[in-house]
Order: structure tokens, then sequence, then C-alpha cells
């Protein structure tokens, strides 16, 4: 069966730094579509500066055009801290036992894994599929800060069709375009009243410019 992927974050606001590497994972794994998941309450990090509704607007914005990209909305109706693992069960009730569901998250999340609530417990729904620079050979001392010596070996696949042949289980390293480029530094950009054109589609830019989202209206 064809993978169902993930990717969660806050995207405030998403950029092309979210975009390119979740259009390169979905192609990767072959994925009929990855879904792309804002958070509501992250438990891992500062609450967003915009509230989840607009959020989840100019990610609609974004990922329009792009074929395979949805936005999920599941856990802005959560109550509560966004857990993952709370997302997984609720996908995999939704999808059954049989299909793979896959987990998208930064090299630096996956560093952090060990601080996430019931972290151990991700693989028993899903894969992990961690991103990383292109050309990055991954070993066991790249697993999770914290995490039993063993935990990434006896997890770690090596092709895409081993994802495929399971429904969850495994961890995947796959590499994707580096884009410098994050949401922490567009918000500083906006709040100086500089431009970051460029660093996001220009259908998410233009609200966010015009509407003086971050700071200062831009026209």
């Amino acid at each position: 069966m064809a993978p169902l992927a993930l990717l969660g974050g806050t995207f405030d606001p998403v950029h092309y730094g979210h975009l390119r590497p979740a259009i390169e994972v979905r192609e990767s794994l072959g994925a009929d579509e990855l879904r792309l998941i804002p958070g509501h309450v992250p438990p891992h990090r500062p609450q967003p500066r915009l509230a989840a509704a607009r959020r989840a607007d100019l990610l609609d914005r974004a990922v329009a055009p792009i074929p395979g990209l949805v936005v999920d909305r599941r856990e802005l109706v959560r109550a509560g801290p966004s857990y993952t693992l709370d997302t997984l069960r609720e996908l995999r009730r939704m999808i059954g036992d049989r299909r793979p569901l896959c987990f998208v998250m930064g090299g630096d999340a996956f560093g952090g894994l060990c601080s996430w609530y019931q972290w151990h417990k991700l693989t028993d729904y899903a894969h992990l599929v961690v991103t990383t620079r292109a050309g990055y050979t991954a070993t066991p001392a790249t697993g999770p800060r914290g995490a039993p010596p063993q935990w990434l070996p006896d997890r770690q696949a090596a092709t895409v069709q081993a994802l495929r042949a399971r429904p969850a289980g495994l961890v995947y390293f796959q590499p994707v375009s580096r884009l410098e480029i994050s949401a922490t530094a567009i918000r500083r950009l906006l709040a100086q009243g500089r431009s970051a054109q460029g660093l996001m589609p220009d259908c998410v830019w233009q609200p966010v410019a015009s509407q003086g989202l971050y700071g200062y209206p831009q026209v």
C-alpha cells in the first residue's frame, strides 16, 4: 500500500523550508498525500504568534497549487497540548492496521525526541522519517539524545521499500534539499520592518505583508 505521510509543525508562518522538503519526501516515499498538521498548543516550544485558524488558512493558501499536499486540522479541534502520539493513534484508527503511516520530522527534532510525550510509543503507530541534508550518512550516534544505545540500530531502515512493506516501527533518514529558512528569522525580519518576500509563496507573503501579521504592514 502507498504510505500516508504526515508533517507537523506550528507553521508560524509557513515558508519554502517547509514546503520543498514536504514535496521531496512525498515523492520519495511514493505517498498518495502528505498531510501538513498545524499544531494548536505545541508542548515542546513557545506558543505560536498567530492564532491557529489564521496559520491554517495561510497553510491552505500555500499548498493549494501543490499536488499531494493537504492540510489536516485535527490538532486544531482537539483540546489540550497537541501531542503527536494522540494524532498518530487517531490516524491509525482511521486508516487501519495495514497501511504504512510515516511521520516526518527534522533532524533537530529527532535529536530531542526523548523529551516528547511517550516518545517510545510513536513507532508503535508509525514509521519516523527524519529529513537530513543531502550527502548525510546516518549512524547510531545520530539517534535521539537519551535513547537506549540499541534503540536506533534496532529500527533503522535502509530503503523506502522497507517502510512500504510494514505499517510502522522503523526509522528512515531521508535526504532533502536544505533551505536555510526559518520561521523565527522571518518573524524577526518582519518585526524590524524588513521584507521576507521570496522566503514564502506570494499567496502567503501578500496577506502577511499587507496586514502586518508579524510586524509593520508593508505595501
